[in-house]
C-alpha cells in the first residue's frame, strides 16, 4: 500500500510517499481501507517530535480517517468487513490502510460522506466533551469561542448554539468571522483590530463571557481570563499560537472562575459509555441539520504536505482532508 512517511522529526516538506506492507490486524483492531482522512493540529506537531506521543519511525501522521473495513481481529464484534466506518487513530491515517482500535472505531450515519466523516470526530468530540462534560454550559448562557473558524472553533460555534447559548464568535479576519457567522455565531469579534476583552465586556453589558472556549492560548488567552464572568469557566483546549500562557491565579480567585483542561483523546478511553452519548446526540443534531462540518480544502495523498502547511500556517477555515481514495 502507499503511505506518507515520517522517517525522521522535521517539517512536513521532509515527508515521503512511499509503498510499505500493509498492517495487520491484532485481536482487538479494525483494518479501514482509507477514503480520507483529516487534518488536524496534533499533525502539525507529531511529525516534528513537539506531540505528547512520538511513534517510532517510519510512521504516518493522520489521527483520524473514514473509510471501509477490510478485516476485523478475532475479538471484535460491533463491525464486519465492509462496514463504513469513521475512526480515531492517533497516527497512521495518511495511507491507504491504517488499523485502529476497534473503540476508536464506530460506523458513519447515513447520509454522512467519507470526507465529513473524516472531518468530524476529533473536532465535533473535543468541542462536545468540552462544552458539556468540562463547562456544564447551560442554555442562555454566554460562550466566547477563540479561533471560532477552525475545526474545533467552528464546532463550538454550532454546538454552543445546539445547545442553546449565546454564542460569540472571535476570529483574526472578516472572512473568518463571516464563516463564524454562517455557522450560527450571534456575535463576532476581530481580534485583529478590535479589543477583545473590550468588545466582550461591551457584548455582555460589563459582565463578561460565563465559558470561554480557548484552543489558540497566548495572547488571546491573556485577554479572554480578563473578560471572563463571575464562576466562568475557561476552557484550555489547544496553544495554536504556539505560545503556552501562564494564568495569574488572583483572576480566576476574584472572578470565582475556573481554568479547565480539555483532554478529549483521554476522555474518550476512560469514559467510553459518555464518549459514546455525546457522539450519539452529536449524529441527533447532524440529522437536523445543526451541525455542517466545513471542509474548505482537499489534497491528493501525494499532497499531504502542502495539507499540514496549509493547517500549520493558519490558512485552513474549518478543515482540511487529504482524500485518499
Amino acid at each position: 500500500m502507499k503511505a506518507v512517511l515520517c522517517k525522521a522529526f522535521g517539517p512536513a516538506d521532509t515527508l515521503v510517499l512511499e509503498e510499505v506492507a500493509s498492517p495487520e490486524p491484532k485481536k482487538n483492531e479494525v483494518l479501514i481501507e482509507v477514503h480520507a482522512a483529516a487534518v488536524n493540529f496534533p499533525d502539525t506537531l507529531i511529525i516534528e517530535g513537539k506531540y505528547q506521543f512520538k511513534p517510532p519511525f517510519p510512521f504516518s501522521p493522520g489521527g483520524e480517517a473514514a473509510g471501509v473495513v477490510a478485516a476485523v481481529g478475532e475479538k471484535v464484534s460491533h463491525l464486519k468487513p465492509g462496514d463504513r466506518v469513521m475512526a480515531l487513530t492517533g497516527w497512521g491515517s495518511f495511507a491507504e490502510q491504517v488499523a485502529a482500535p476497534a473503540y476508536n472505531v464506530m460506523p458513519i450515519p447515513k447520509g454522512i460522506d467519507f470526507n465529513s466523516a473524516a472531518a468530524f470526530g476529533m473536532t465535533y468530540g473535543t468541542s462536545m466533551h468540552a462544552l458539556k462534560q468540562r463547562a456544564n454550559l447551560k442554555a442562555g448562557e454566554t460562550l466566547l469561542v477563540l479561533g471560532a473558524s477552525g475545526g474545533v472553533g467552528l464546532a463550538a460555534v454550532e454546538i454552543g448554539k445546539a445547545m442553546g447559548a449565546r454564542v460569540i464568535a472571535a476570529a483574526s479576519s472578516a472572512e473568518k468571522l463571516e464563516v463564524a457567522r454562517a455557522a450560527g455565531a450571534d456575535e463576532l469579534i476581530n481580534y485583529s483590530s478590535e479589543d477583545l476583552k473590550e468588545r466582550v465586556k461591551a457584548l455582555t453589558g460589563g459582565q463578561g463571557a460565563d465559558v470561554i472556549y480557548d484552543p489558540v492560548g497566548g495572547d488571546l488567552f491573556d485577554a479572554a481570563v480578563r473578560a471572563i464572568n463571575w464562576n466562568g469557566r475557561l476552557l484550555v483546549v489547544g496553544f495554536a499560537s504556539g505560545r503556552i500562557p501562564e494564568l495569574p491565579v488572583n483572576l480566576a480567585l476574584l472572578k470565582g472562575a475556573s481554568v479547565v483542561g480539555v483532554f478529549w483523546g483521554s476522555f474518550a478511553q476512560r469514559q467510553p459509555q459518555d464518549n459514546l452519548a455525546n457522539f450519539q446526540q452529536l449524529f441527533a443534531w447532524y440529522a437536523e441539520g445543526k451541525l455542517k462540518p466545513l471542509v474548505s480544502r482537499t489534497f491528493p495523498l501525494e499532497r499531504a504536505a502542502d495539507a499540514i502547511n496549509c493547517l500549520a500556517s493558519r490558512q485552513a477555515v474549518g478543515k482540511v482532508v487529504v482524500e485518499v481514495r
